[in-house]
């Protein structure tokens, strides 16, 4: 489990596309402190640590979460959001994130609105339900809160602050991000249709 609080900034080394994909993510974490086998959330999306250097470490993908992420986007250098797991007694500044993404959401509106930045994205199909003004999304792995819901588009502002610690700063128009929908909404609208059926 994560809280969607982005601790790190790490960056793609190397793809291998052997079987299933491996990443080599460079990292500011002390990765002594890191064990094979630990999930760190990468862009939001939930990955074992196979293997560990001083400043990296490497991820194996399958093709799965490939086409349910934007993984399937990433080149070498690029800069992907990282957390690692929540540890018992650790501040949950966020929100309860699975690293189990959902879908891709496509920015659609960029613009500034005083010192933020106010983004608007395009859901997939069947996620916008899930979606309510003032709820929480993951997206990315950043913890957001939501300011408006139109049909499937929906808006949130980042603060400059964001932008600097996490890759909200690097995003444009047409980029696609993944998108995990907070776990109690996807609880309130399944117990809603259970409901709806019962009734029937």
């Amino acid at each position: 489990m994560f809280t969607g609080i982005v601790t790190d900034i790490g960056t793609i080394s190397a793809l291998e596309q052997a079987g299933d994909l491996k990443a080599r993510i460079a990292t500011g974490y002390d990765t002594n402190g890191i064990d094979i086998g630990a999930s760190i959330a990468s862009d939001g999306v939930c990955l074992t640590v196979i293997a560990l250097g001083d400043d990296w470490y490497d991820v194996q993908i399958s093709a799965e979460t490939v086409s349910k992420t934007n993984i399937g986007s990433w080149t070498v250098g690029k800069r992907v959001n990282l957390e690692r797991a929540l540890k018992v007694g650790d501040e949950l500044g966020g929100h309860i994130v699975s690293g189990h993404v959902d879908g891709v959401a496509e920015i659609i509106d960029m613009k500034d609105e005083g010192d933020s930045t106010r983004i608007t994205f395009r859901a997939p199909g069947g996620l916008a339900r899930f979606i309510a003004p003032k709820g929480s999304v993951a997206l990315n792995g950043t913890s957001l809160t939501v300011n408006e819901v139109s049909g499937n588009t929906f808006g949130i502002n980042v603060i400059p602050h964001t932008q600097q610690v996490t890759t909200w700063g690097d995003v444009t128009v047409g980029d696609r991000v993944n998108l995990e929908i907070d776990t109690l909404a996807r609880y309130v609208a399944r117990l809603a249709e259970a409901t709806t059926e019962g009734a029937a």
